[in-house]
């Protein structure tokens, strides 16, 4: 069949000319469409960076404090709580710490006389920017715990613990969907000013005392390295 289309083809002379560019451009463009399609299979995302991106946003930092019936002072335990919470509270954002204090539950009076308490010790501890507030319960509630929040920029990603495909279905060699999750909240978490994330920061002046130093060190050959271990057999 294909000497036939051949033999046609020299017979045809230049009316054949025509049919052999038509089937070079079918031929080109099938090779064209499946690069294509491989291009598109290929970008499917397989790196744990984009599966589980950190995203920097405002979060709400809280706690929640217990306060029995006729509990109305911070016990030492409670103010350890409350420090920890406050330990990375930025001043210079004058962001306010909110104390909510339950209204129509059987501990409401304990609970706002604590609030108070709780507002002595904030402002003790350099933070001014304090506000109570309330917030309503049921009035069947026997008691309702104190809440201390603010509001901060943290970095942070997703919840981690995402299983849906079988670990053993591997044909395809990708990550599997809970893959870097840990990594990417650990890192989230250690990083100090979540703003390090979108850029960098101005570089610092230039320590000249230090840079003499290392250039006296570095003329004097003093920095030469030598091996613990002997080479020379």
């Amino acid at each position: 069949m294909r000497a036939g289309l051949l033999n046609s083809l020299r017979r045809g002379g230049k009316s054949a000319m025509p049919i052999m560019f038509a089937l070079s451009a079918a031929l080109l463009s099938g090779c064209a469409a499946m690069k294509r399609d491989h291009v598109i299979v290929g970008a499917v995302p397989d790196d744990y960076r984009t599966n589980h991106p950190i995203v920097i946003g405002e979060k709400e930092d809280k706690i929640d404090i217990a306060v029995a019936v006729d509990g109305y002072r911070l016990t030492k335990g409670q103010r350890d709580a409350v420090d920890g919470l406050l330990y990375r509270y930025d001043g210079s954002t004058g962001a306010p710490v909110t104390i909510l204090v339950p209204q129509g539950a059987a501990n409401s009076a304990a609970a706002a006389t604590m609030a108070v308490d709780l507002s002595d010790f904030i402002r003790k501890s350099g933070i001014k920017n304090v506000a109570i507030n309330h917030y309503s319960v049921g009035s069947g509630s026997i008691s309702a715990p104190v809440r201390v929040s603010y509001f901060a920029v943290r970095a942070s990603t997703g919840k981690c613990g995402r299983w849906p495909d079988d670990l053993t279905n591997t044909s395809d060699n990708k990550h599997y969907a809970n893959f870097g999750c840990a990594s990417q909240n650990n890192l989230a978490a250690q990083v100090a000013n979540p703003n390090d994330l979108a850029g960098p920061r101005r570089p610092s002046e230039v320590d000249a005392e230090k840079r003499g130093v290392v250039i006296d060190d570095y003329r004097s050959e003093t920095t030469g390295w030598s091996p613990e271990n002997d080479y020379s057999w």
